[in-house]
């Protein structure tokens, strides 16, 4: 067979050389838009589903959003292999993974449809529906864009951010989310004060009505005539008019105020009851852009889009939004992983130079003939090129990891292109010297077979070095695949190419050249030397066997002192800081501590630009609560890199009252899908394994609803298990409790009152986190109208507990 596709192609030598240059100029050209991140796709399929709930919370957001949908609804989807699940105060997040080699989008579609069964009387009023987020890559980020102004409000920012430049990065070919940390959404808020109430005799219920009749839209329970646009017509002899209501559409502070509360006969205005103002919504996350507060822009991917070519696009239409952003600055120097994609393409580019030259230099002092020289060096790229036009054929992306599998078939594909051109050039130089009349194709299939018959079952032997990698299954092995891939289909490229380039090449170039200069000198010399070490280990097998079997056992004995990780070390220029501070933290605190941290990295010699984000932002990638923070640190292409980067540990090994972590954003982002498919936190110190999920060899976990039975359950398996020889150090690893203001409502008091337990609950939650009423429109954007306590009934317990409830009679009661 062998020798039948070597003679195929020397009858057909100008087609396969034809074939060869269209691989080398369609590989070039082709190759250059190729797909190029850091990490491959090694997510495996899944889809996860976000509901916010603002005000809610994490026991609530627990049981009245996340159980319903996972235990009821989301649960038995086709296809779904595992279910993760976090409640954190005022969202729920549901992660379905789904098994290896299922359609994502079939599967998210089968997730789809069950949402699609929610009804809008399943979640709390203050639950908006669920959403399910678009697919992300594995490396997901690609660019964060800091926005700073010395002249906006942080409202105007955001209003800005929101409606005109999240729309045009969305539209941006490859972007999947852009979510906008430390948003300030514009509200007309009026609010309200019992005390004040109270005096005026005005109930809460009736600041609310009049607050959501004066909007254009209003959810219905608050309007007491049908809603606009649905006046009907009138029909005349000759024609047929449509009624149509024209309401003034309140969108300031000032108009709003000056609406007469009903029930008050025109005597009071909203104004004089409560405060109107425009305010924003309460924050559950925050921005640092430098050292100050300002928004950040969070740009992620869909899978396999070019991180490159995605992060130039973003970059386009921000150039294009800029006439219209006077004002605001936008920085894109916080985060930017292409900009090392680029330096490690120049890197290697630079490296291929000089690489191709040192091989042309040692193969042709090693075959000492131009044609077999030449021949050699056109078939390594051929095979490369093939390759790599293979693995894009195959939606595979460039990455280190598959990068690394093609420098580990080098050493083959350079072996096979040399091996058999210098094969040929030998026996031609050998026919020619003896005066031979043979043909030149007959001795350049007599050659080729000649070598490829023992190369090719060579080939075959090395290519089972791969199959425990390509077996491998979970995250390691979807993350190991692109290197087997790319072995593989790089060895295979080299023998075919080596069966057919070749021998077409050979017979072209040197069917009518000289026969040569005859051996090479180096060859000449090192080949006497190579003889004779080989004929010493030849007369002493023994002794070759004994030294082979002392290596082997000196290269197992040095396994416990290498490094087994299988991430990848990268000099990733982005610096990733985790700061997690304890549970109840404020957002105002965390903030103040990633500003701090932020100003003192800025005076780090090396460090290019800083930013930081606090909390989570709506349709975000942190599923945290406000006392968590990462601060992203870019250092500069020139500085010392591990110097720089001991700097910045040193720097953040003095913030106190936080816990630290210190990592590139790669190493990141292995750790969260290890933590996602596991139930652990992606945060986490020294000694995590990042494919596993864990940093345990040994992992129980305890199930359960009522978290105290957990609590006393776990230590009674630590226990248990601390009496097992060779334990060391069993750990209880428990979610830590955040401290929260209980409300119970005394039946018996509230009875003589007058009051049920509904009524203490909305007025509480109207007077604490605020209750949307309404909606106005003003230039094509839509902004809420809430109604809210004033910002002293939240400054402490007594003051929650001195809140006024309205009763049914006309009077008050302190909720007390």
């Amino acid at each position: 067979m062998i020798r039948s596709i070597i003679g195929t192609s020397l009858r057909f030598r100008l087609l396969v050389a034809a074939i060869a240059a269209g691989i080398l100029v369609v590989g070039v050209t082709q190759l250059r838009s190729a797909p190029v991140d850091v990490l491959p796709e090694f997510t495996p399929p899944y889809a996860e589903i976000q509901t916010e709930a603002l005000g809610l919370s994490a026991q609530e957001v627990e049981q009245f959003i996340t159980v319903p949908l996972e235990a009821d609804l989301l649960n038995g989807v086709q296809g779904v292999d595992v279910i993760r699940s976090q409640s954190v105060p005022g969202m729920s997040s549901i992660v379905l993974v789904f098994e290896p080699g299922t359609d994502v989008y079939r599967g998210r579609q089968l997730v789809q449809e069950r949402l699609t069964q929610v009804g809008a009387a399943a979640f709390p009023n203050v639950s908006k529906p669920p959403t399910m987020l678009q697919p992300l890559s594995s490396s997901s980020r690609v660019l964060l864009i800091g926005l700073s102004s010395q002249r906006m409000t942080p409202i105007e920012k955001s209003v800005i951010a929101r409606w005109t430049m999240r729309p045009r990065l969305m539209g941006v070919p490859g972007v999947a989310n852009v979510s906008i940390w430390g948003f300030r959404d514009r509200q007309l808020q009026v609010q309200v004060d019992p005390e004040r109430l109270r005096d005026r005799d005005v109930t809460l219920n009736q600041v609310i009505s009049t607050t959501g009749n004066a909007q254009v839209a209003s959810p219905v329970s608050f309007l007491e005539a049908s809603t606009p646009g649905t006046g009907g017509f009138i029909e005349t002899p000759q024609q047929r008019l449509q009624v149509r209501n024209v309401f003034d559409n309140i969108a300031s502070a000032g108009k709003l105020g000056e609406v007469a509360v009903e029930g008050t006969g025109g005597r009071l205005r909203l104004s004089d009851v409560s405060n109107v103002v425009e305010d924003h919504q309460p924050l559950i996350g925050n921005a640092v852009v430098g050292d100050r507060e300002g928004l950040l822009l969070v740009v992620e991917k869909f899978p396999g889009a070019n991180t490159v070519a995605v992060t130039e696009g973003v970059e386009d239409a921000l150039d294009r939004l800029r006439p219209g952003l006077s004002g605001l600055r936008a920085d894109t120097s916080v985060f930017r992983p292409a900009t090392f994609i680029e330096d490690a393409i120049e890197n290697l580019t630079l490296a291929l130079v000089i690489g191709g030259i040192l091989l042309a230099l040692i193969v042709a002092a090693l075959l000492f003939h131009w044609r077999a020289v030449a021949i050699s060096l056109i078939a390594i790229p051929v095979s490369l090129l093939a390759a790599a036009l293979v693995l894009d054929l195959f939606g595979e992306t460039f990455n280190a990891i598959s990068f690394a599998g093609l420098a580990v078939a080098l050493a083959l594909v350079v072996d096979d292109a040399i091996a058999g051109a210098e094969n040929v050039a030998r026996r031609m130089r050998e026919h020619r010297a003896a005066g031979g009349e043979r043909p030149a194709a007959a001795i350049v299939l007599e050659a080729s077979a000649e070598v490829r018959r023992p190369l090719t079952y060579a080939t075959l032997i090395t290519l089972l070095a791969i199959v425990p990698i390509a077996v491998m299954s979970g995250r390691p092995g979807a993350f190991l695949a692109p290197l087997a891939l790319a072995y593989a289909v790089a060895v295979g490229a080299a023998m075919v190419v080596a069966m057919t380039v070749t021998p077409a090449l050979s017979l072209l170039l040197s069917a009518k050249g000289a026969a040569g200069r005859g051996a090479s000198p180096v060859a000449g010399a090192l080949a006497p030397r190579h003889g004779a070490a080989l004929a010493a280990f030849m007369r002493r097998p023994r002794t070759a066997i004994l030294a082979a079997g002392a290596c082997a056992v000196a290269g197992l004995a040095a396994i416990p002192f290498l490094s087994t990780s299988l991430v990848p070390s990268f000099k990733d220029r982005d610096v990733l800081v985790h700061l997690d501070g304890r549970a109840g933290t404020s957002n105002a605190k965390m903030t103040q501590i990633a500003a701090d941290l932020s100003r003192n990295l800025r005076a780090v010699p090396g460090v290019e630009a800083v930013g930081a984000h606090v909390g989570r932002a709506v349709t975000g990638d942190q599923i945290v609560d406000v006392n968590s923070s990462e601060v992203w640190a870019s250092v500069e292409s020139d500085a010392n890199y591990d110097r720089t980067l001991a700097a910045i540990k040193g720097v953040v090994r003095r913030v106190p009252e936080v816990e630290r972590d210190v990592v590139t954003y790669s190493t990141q982002k292995i750790r969260d899908v290890g933590a996602v498919n596991e139930g652990h936190n992606p945060v986490r110190s020294d000694g995590f394994d990042a494919l596993t999920g864990t940093d345990r060899p040994l992992v129980v976990r305890v199930f359960g609803q009522n978290l105290d039975v957990l609590r006393r359950e776990a230590e009674r398996v630590r226990q248990a298990i601390s009496g097992v020889d060779g334990v060391v150090d069993p750990r209880v690893e428990l979610p830590a409790q955040q401290p929260s203001l209980q409300i119970r409502v005394d039946l018996d008091k509230a009875r003589r009152e007058g009051i049920k337990p509904g009524d203490v609950r909305r007025a509480e939650a109207t007077l604490l986190q605020g209750i949307t009423v309404g909606s106005v429109f003003q230039d094509q954007k839509v902004f809420d109208v809430v109604v809210q306590g004033v910002p002293a009934t939240r400054e402490s317990v007594s003051s929650v507990r001195n809140l006024l409830l309205d009763k049914p009679d006309g009077g008050h009661v302190r909720l007390g």
